[in-house]
């Protein structure tokens, strides 16, 4: 029988449940961002610029795969960033140094957490079991701003845990950058370093100054901690003489406390805190490549409905017979939903965009409708006007392209509708969204320039039929 209370068995229960939560939350975040990675559907053309940024969703990949949680240490120049991450390392990795810019770019380094019964020891990996990676950034109060603060966005944004480090009472630059960190909603500490410069009492009203005025919205007083990362000590030294002189020595850190208290964070919600940044930041970059990919596709979807406009319009001008005209314009909308499905890597079948035609169709109602009218009413005299032009010397010809330009127009502006219709449609996922397929095609039609799509036509629509006209009039003189 155990000698265990049931207290202790029920908390030990929950703990496991806890754990067994978090792992699955886990695999569920490598799962969604394996499928992110796999699924980046983008064409040569579109890669050219967003290399980084799909390296950045791969690197992010590989820190979930590996379970790699990174700790980012911010703060302002000389309040020894640097000396906190070789105090936690126990070994001088990190570049420190008593001017601005010493730590010109991130550097990291690697601090494996590993536990030996209710032991926790830190040391430098030394195998494929992920660890802790540590962040030294440049000070927040360093030359060039500009880069300076986009480096720290992504680094903040990558992180899983923030450390900001401190010298003494809060300046207005520190405040602020802690305000603009927290609002990345990362675990963070702030690091009160040098204490060993300070009497004990004035450390002390420093930190509770900190503590119960300058952050009390933002953190809570667990979240502060005290360390001396570099402590300098004083000894007498020894002269050849005889005589003796007071020098300065490096001492012992004093940053266990710090230790303690990222091991506390880790332990407790390490693999959620990995998980979750790790797929946030992806999402950001997932929706910059989208947006990217967005933007080149639609340029393409423009030109290729411009080219298929020009070409429905010239093909119904110059054929005067009706059902032919209908027939005609009809396929060639057929063949451009086909070619825009293509365009967005969404799988189309020639059924599936008749179907879609008819759907743009009857939302469309009115523009389709006078398109139908103006071909019926029109081409019967269209066709008049052109089998007279041999006979009148040319002389009716005037007459065809007034006839042929209306009729052209209103398919034109008709297919340059179904066409933007049909890119919404496909940039959408082949989906209308909530709001319908009717709404949003009425949405559409009212953001469209139908003035400016014929002003854009009639230049080449006009050669069109001045070249038709050349070449039937050369026909029918042979």
């Amino acid at each position: 029988m155990s000698n265990l209370s049931p207290e202790f068995d029920l908390s030990g229960a929950i703990l496991s449940f806890a754990e067994i939560q978090e792992e699955l939350n886990y695999k569920k975040a490598q799962y969604s961002l394996r499928k992110l990675v796999g699924d980046i559907d983008l064409t040569s053309v579109e890669q050219v610029g967003l290399s980084e940024q799909i390296h950045r969703l791969v690197t992010m990949l590989d820190k979930l795969e590996r379970y790699v949680v990174q700790i980012a240490v911010f703060g302002m120049v000389g309040r020894g960033k640097s000396s906190v991450l070789n105090a936690l390392l126990g070994e001088d990795i990190f570049t420190v140094g008593p001017l601005h810019g010493v730590t010109r770019t991130s550097a990291n380094a690697k601090w494996k957490v590993s536990r030996d019964s209710s032991v926790l020891r830190l040391s430098l990996p030394g195998g494929k079991n992920g660890g802790v990676e540590l962040i030294d950034t440049p000070g927040i109060d360093e030359v060039a701003g500009e880069s300076r603060e986009a480096l720290a966005r992504e680094i903040a944004q990558k992180a899983d845990l923030i450390l900001f480090v401190i010298a003494g009472d809060l300046t207005k630059v520190e405040y602020r950058a802690i305000c603009q960190l927290r609002q990345f909603g990362k675990p963070m500490v702030l690091v009160f370093n040098k204490i060993d410069q300070y009497p004990e009492a004035d450390r002390l009203a420093i930190y509770r100054k900190i503590r119960d005025q300058r952050v009390r919205q933002l953190l809570k007083p667990s979240e502060i901690v005290m360390v001396a990362a570099s402590p300098l000590v004083r000894e007498a030294v020894r002269l050849p003489g005889g005589s003796y002189k007071v020098a300065m020595r490096r001492g012992t850190p004093q940053v266990e406390e710090l230790k303690l208290k990222i091991l506390e964070i880790l332990h407790r919600e390490g693999k959620s805190l990995v998980a979750l940044n790790t797929m946030l930041f992806a999402s950001t970059v997932n929706e910059r490549l989208v947006e990217r990919k967005m933007t080149i596709r639609a340029l393409a979807a423009d030109r290729l409905i411009y080219k298929a406009v020009i070409g429905k319009a010239g093909a119904i001008a110059l054929n005067p017979v009706t059902a032919i005209d209908l027939f005609t314009g009809a396929v060639m909308d057929i063949a451009m939903i086909l070619a825009l499905s293509r365009l967005y890597g969404i799988p189309m079948t020639k059924s599936g965009a008749v179907g879609l035609l008819r759907k743009i169709a009857w939302s469309m109602g009115g523009i389709t409708g006078s398109e139908l009218l103006v071909s019926l009413g029109l081409s019967s005299l269209k066709g008049i006007f052109g089998l007279s032009v041999p006979v009148t010397g040319g002389a009716s010809f005037t007459g065809y392209v007034t006839v042929a330009m209306a009729q052209a127009g209103v398919a034109g502006v008709s297919s340059y509708s179904i066409g933007q219709i049909t890119k919404i449609y496909l940039a959408n996922g082949a989906n209308w969204g909530e709001d319908g397929p009717k709404i949003v095609v009425r949405r559409i039609l009212a953001s469209l320039d139908q003035s400016s799509i014929l002003n854009r036509i009639e230049v080449e629509l006009k050669a069109k039929l001045n070249a038709g006209f050349t070449q039937r009039h050369r026909d029918t003189e042979r």
